[in-house]
């Protein structure tokens, strides 16, 4: 039976309880003790959905408009003529790519530990841990310097024109300062997240997005200081960015007792923390890599140009997508992180069903928006008719993508709550790599798919590890979750082996 102090809540289901008067606890009570009837689901699924979109509504602000600092750079890039835009593209794609797919696995370790311990209430191991991930995110950018700087011979390598090498070299020189602005915003970010505070990062985002584009007009168009003063740009706006996001951390009452102040405990627990990252790392890198390497693989094929501009401005609507349900899937990691660490493992997976029910009908808008507006779409990006013409054949793959993008991220989301990374890292490596990557590659250079071919292995690869998420998270014992995630908090705030990553 459930305990007499949860008795209003069965009634309040069906009639006077409001949705914000409910909590975990007694949600958590009812879900354990009572067979959820269907009349009760609809105010369930309203409790749920009132915490997730107040999470993810202003996660996914800062999200899309952090991404559109360098949508808009892209853009402008694009406008100062065909070779620009293949330069800017490659250079974000090989290089910038490389370097967010490092420091947003790396990240993602953040974002499970600090979501659990704040869920157990552990609030000063918080700023610790955001203390010790700065100092390896900073290291990273240290040696991610080196690929930026002597991009053109490695981007060459890579099988790149000498002209689109030479002028992607450019972009990523200009990009080194945004770099190491990356490696201290992307734990400040995840800090921010884990604790609720998510309203202040989405105005900090907006306020520089609009600054971004006048300056951007200004220093391309009005002193013409072309690709490399769009890339300085890009590099002074992230330090604004982060800049701000760390004085909101040191000044602000609502980090009062999760930022304690600079500690030299964040360096007595570096080596376990840097081992807890690699799987971390590894896992978000093997997701982000594999999109890039599609793109860079349409390089090689015959008039790469066209073929490097179609797929990149399809990979762009496809990233923008992709960062709005980073948002989502960010507010996921949340919720299931600190209802894990909570101890409330009904709450927990009840999480999961609200948020991919919501992602997926989401998805389906955006595909309709994609076929409808296909060639708008292009021109925003370049007024070349065959580029056009290239993108306009690709948005059916692009809204493919898109739909898939309602579920795959959301249950990454919740495998970096959960602290699952090594095995899903498992799991990328064989369906993006081992299937998806040779098939993309079969079907854009033995036949005469081309740039649609390789798009096809990219659909396949993500299809396979969607239904591999799928199948592993409805086999999830979200009890013992619960015991994992109180060990993980434990071995942080004694400093031992943070064990982020064990079995799952």
């Amino acid at each position: 039976m459930c305990p007499a102090e949860y008795q209003p809540l069965l009634l309040g289901l069906d009639s006077h309880v409001s949705i914000p008067d409910l909590s975990s606890e007694m949600i958590e009570e009812f879900l354990e003790h009572r067979p959820v009837a269907m009349r009760w689901w609809p105010r369930l699924f309203g409790w749920e959905s009132r915490l997730l979109w107040l999470l993810s509504g202003s996660s996914i602000v800062y999200s899309v408009f952090s991404y559109m600092l360098s949508f808009v750079t892209l853009m402008f890039s694009g406008h100062l003529g065909a070779l620009e835009l293949a330069g800017a593209s490659i250079a974000s794609v090989g290089i910038q790519g490389l370097a967010y797919g490092i420091m947003l696995g790396m990240a993602s370790a953040v974002q499970t530990v600090c979501g659990q311990a704040y869920g157990a209430k552990k609030y000063s191991e918080m700023g610790i841990i955001c203390q010790r991930a700065i100092v390896l995110h900073v290291g990273a950018a240290i040696l991610l310097t080196f690929l930026y700087w002597y991009s053109c011979p490695i981007l060459k390598a890579m099988g790149q024109s000498e002209s689109i090498a030479e002028q992607g070299q450019i972009f990523a020189r200009g990009l080194v300062p945004q770099l190491y602005a990356f490696a201290l915003s992307c734990p400040m970010q995840r800090f921010l997240q884990a604790q609720n505070i998510v309203n202040p990062l989405a105005y900090m985002s907006v306020g520089v997005f609009l600054l971004h584009i006048l300056l951007t007009w200004l220093v391309v168009y009005a002193l013409n200081y072309g690709l490399i003063g769009a890339a300085l740009t890009l590099s002074f706006s992230w330090w604004l960015l982060s800049i701000i996001n760390g004085l909101y951390i040191v000044l602000s009452p609502s980090c009062k007792e999760t930022w304690t102040g600079l500690s030299i405990k964040a360096f007595k627990g570096i080596w376990p923390y840097f081992k807890l990252t690699i799987a971390s790392a590894v896992m978000l890198c093997l997701e982000i890599w594999y999109n890039q390497g599609l793109v860079l693989i349409s390089g090689l094929l015959t008039n790469p140009t066209i073929a490097l501009d179609s797929i990149s401005v399809c990979m762009n609507y496809l990233n923008w997508d992709m960062t709005f349900m980073l948002g989502l899937a960010a507010a996921a990691s949340v919720r299931v992180s600190n209802e894990l660490g909570a101890a409330h493992p009904k709450v927990a997976k009840f999480s999961v069903v609200v948020v991919t029910s919501t992602s997926v009908f989401i998805s389906i808008i955006f595909s309709a928006i994609i076929l409808i507006f296909r060639v708008g779409l292009s021109k925003l990006f370049t007024s070349d008719a065959e580029v056009i013409a290239a993108v306009s054949n690709l948005t059916p793959l692009l809204a493919m993508s898109v739909l898939l993008n309602g579920i795959q991220p959301i249950l990454s989301g919740v495998a970096i709550g959960s602290g699952w990374q090594a095995i899903v890292a498992y799991v990328n490596v064989t369906t993006y790599y081992f299937i998806g990557l040779p098939v993309g590659c079969v079907l854009g250079f033995k036949t005469s798919l081309g740039v649609a071919g390789i798009w096809w292995g990219l659909i396949i690869g993500v299809s396979l590890q969607t239904v591999t998420l799928i199948v592993l998270t409805l086999r999830t014992n979200w009890d013992a979750e619960v015991v994992k995630a109180a060990e993980r908090v434990k071995s942080s705030a004694n400093e031992e082996t943070l064990d982020l990553v064990t079995n799952a």
